[in-house]
């Protein structure tokens, strides 16, 4: 079982601390995290800097720590741009990029960016399919139905070979489908009850075992956004708040799937999580992050077993 925790990245204008920041990242090495990651919400009213960013201040914060995006909504982005910057990531970091992507979902601003809603789910594997390549040959000609290159060349390549781990944030059977078939790994939502990553897993499991992968090479992970205090009714209620922040609204699921009361309470949520098949934990804090990250490691962890 392996550990994450995520990247401070909600500031408001003028709020954000470069020491606090870099501290919290070493700290967060030093505490033998596994990985930290970000998340990617361009528009919205929480006031949340972009994972590129964060990412790579990070990666100048830290030295042996993995870092990744959980997820980039890689539908919205130009794939070009967008595996320039990664490549560009993975090299500073000296090759510690974890890579997850998303379609969004139905729900996006698709307008705002200039995509066809009736066509995000070919924009996104066709990007994806773009990305790779840039990623891993020398020249490109790629005539796709979104992008058109010829005899192109992007250098340099990814530290990683051949290109950084490619998680899936998926839900739908056939999103689950779509990341065995493309992916690296699984990425289960924090906003996804325990219950409801658990028949994703069964999904994913029986789409690896169909394509005869085998599942030991295929990551699954889940984030879970997590409030730990003495006064479990405390944490509940500051966990509702927190999660409110960040979706712009009330959400019971994604109430109902966080990690929040004491540290006992805490561990038995991360160990049904795990039980569910979980191999890589994101832990969240919803508020206080540098507070919560030393409880996680002082009191829940060690409780996981």
């Amino acid at each position: 079982m392996r550990f994450g925790i995520g990247i401070p990245q909600f500031f408001s204008d003028g709020q954000f601390d470069p020491g606090e920041f870099a501290a919290y990242l070493a700290r967060a090495e030093e505490l033998g995290f596994d990985s930290a990651w970000a998340q990617e919400q361009v528009l919205g009213t929480s006031p949340r800097l972009g994972p590129a960013e964060v990412m790579t201040f990070a990666a100048a914060c830290t030295a042996t720590m993995r870092l990744g995006c959980a997820v980039f909504v890689s539908t919205l982005h130009s794939p070009v741009h967008l595996a320039k910057s990664l490549s560009t990531l993975d090299q500073l970091s000296g090759g510690r990029l974890e890579v997850g992507v998303g379609t969004g979902g139905r729900g996006q601003a698709f307008g705002a960016f200039g995509v066809d809603p009736s066509s995000y789910v070919s924009r996104f594997t066709e990007g994806l399919a773009l990305m790779k390549a840039l990623w891993t040959r020398p020249r490109v000609t790629f005539e796709g139905r979104f992008w058109q290159l010829r005899d192109a060349a992007m250098e340099p390549k990814p530290a990683q070979k051949p290109h950084p781990p490619v998680w899936f944030g998926a839900s739908a059977p056939s999103a689950l489908r779509r990341a065995v078939a493309l992916g690296d790994g699984f990425f289960g939502a924090g906003g996804a009850p325990t219950a409801a990553f658990a028949r994703q897993v069964t999904t994913v499991r029986e789409a690896l075992a169909a394509a005869g992968r085998p599942a030991e090479g295929f990551g699954i992970a889940k984030r879970v956004y997590v409030a730990v205090e003495p006064d479990a009714d405390r944490a509940r209620e500051r966990a509702r708040a927190g999660i409110e922040r960040i979706y712009g609204r009330r959400v019971p699921d994604a109430e109902a799937a966080a990690a929040a009361g004491t540290a006992e309470d805490c561990a038995a949520a991360a160990r049904e999580v795990a039980a569910a098949g979980a191999e890589l934990i994101l832990f969240t804090p919803l508020y206080e992050m540098r507070e919560q990250m030393e409880r996680l490691a002082a009191e829940v962890i060690p409780r996981i077993g």
